[in-house]
């Protein structure tokens, strides 16, 4: 069968047209979008459509992760708001508009849970092998522009995934210098997530109120590119390179947090089946993720540190993990018989 994904963002948005055969997703025509450039959803997957030409024929099925809350508004029908754009979204309405059978509304994170089975194995990188329960629960977590968590379950022939806010719960610092860490942001934000210190911007939390000794701080260069680009990126790469210790410190305690509340998930969700670290960070400071801060904080559960190495930790590597697991979503949906459009 055919279906149609779609991953959407505020900046940008990736489409996908797939063919499943019951096992594997073949892709068959993809495209990327600046989503600015148009006025909704419905016209930019009619633009996509219209080129795609054979390739579209015969897709039935659709369904879009959406970077903003997502809704039920009735039994199987979604509604969705994109986050950063005013684009309200009604699966009923664009199932009705495409003249598909069913479209599916899902949040962006979610779509990277489904995702994980869409993938071969060198999409992803492995920081402990442990001992996967086959069918166990299995963790999700990724820092991007924001923190991601999910639970994914185990449901008759595939792993269903739960969606969280989870990275918005009260950060728990595990040492003296993050006890410093959380004073200070505490200060500033009042409340204090995980997400002000495991996100993009999170970095920069950390890298700006890390606790400093007398006179310590950025080399001129690193100050100089601050002011140049992203400023999580730069921290991020000056640290890798070894060119500013206060970056390097920085990366090391944003690195050791990391691996802390991975591991809370794990212990949470008992995630036999494993964790799986997704967003936009991982893959880049993946050095560092290996070199060891990560996984001492992920294992260090005091009495349950032997629990916690026997459950695998592997980094998702493919960027369009989200994408790839909305295809799989819709084509589920339309095995299940599952029809958004009446």
């Amino acid at each position: 069968m055919k279906v149609l994904a779609g991953d959407l963002g505020g900046t940008k948005t990736l489409l996908l047209i797939a063919e499943y055969d019951g096992t594997r997703l073949h892709r068959l025509r993809e495209a990327r979008y600046r989503s600015d450039a148009y006025e909704g959803l419905l016209p930019m997957v009619q633009a996509f459509l219209s080129a795609a030409g054979a390739d579209a024929a015969g897709v039935g099925h659709a369904c879009f992760g959406i970077a903003g809350p997502v809704e039920a508004a009735a039994e199987d029908a979604q509604r969705a708001r994109v986050t950063n754009l005013p684009w309200d979204l009604d699966s009923r309405r664009l199932a009705a508009d495409l003249g598909l059978a069913g479209v599916r509304l899902i949040n962006d994170f979610q779509a990277v849970g489904y995702g994980i089975d869409a993938l071969e194995q060198d999409a992803f990188a492995t920081l402990q092998e442990g001992r996967p329960v086959p069918g166990g629960p299995r963790a999700l977590i990724g820092a991007g522009t924001g923190l991601g968590e999910g639970l994914l379950v185990w449901q008759r022939d595939h792993y269903e995934v739960l969606a969280s806010e989870g990275g918005h719960a009260d950060f728990a610092p595990i040492d003296a210098e993050q006890t410093v860490l959380l004073e200070a942001l505490r200060r500033r934000y009042g409340h204090v997530s995980w997400e002000r210190v495991l996100s993009g911007h999170g970095l920069v939390n950390v890298f700006e109120h890390l606790p400093r000794a007398p006179g310590e701080r950025p080399t001129p260069e690193l100050e100089a590119a601050l002011q140049e680009g992203d400023p999580a990126a730069q921290i991020s790469a000056f640290a890798l390179a070894g060119r500013d210790p206060l970056a390097d410190r920085a990366l090391t305690c944003f690195v050791r947090i990391y691996g802390a509340q991975a591991g809370n998930l794990a212990l949470t969700f008992l995630a036999t089946g494993g964790v799986f670290v997704a967003g936009g960070i991982a893959p880049k400071i993946l050095p560092r993720l290996r070199a060891g801060p990560f996984l001492e904080a992920f294992r260090d559960k005091g009495r349950l540190s032997d629990l916690l190495a026997a459950i695998p930790v592997r980094v998702i590597l493919d960027p369009e993990v989200g994408l790839l697991g909305a295809a799989l979503a819709a084509a589920r949906a339309a095995t299940a018989g599952v029809d958004a459009k009446r």
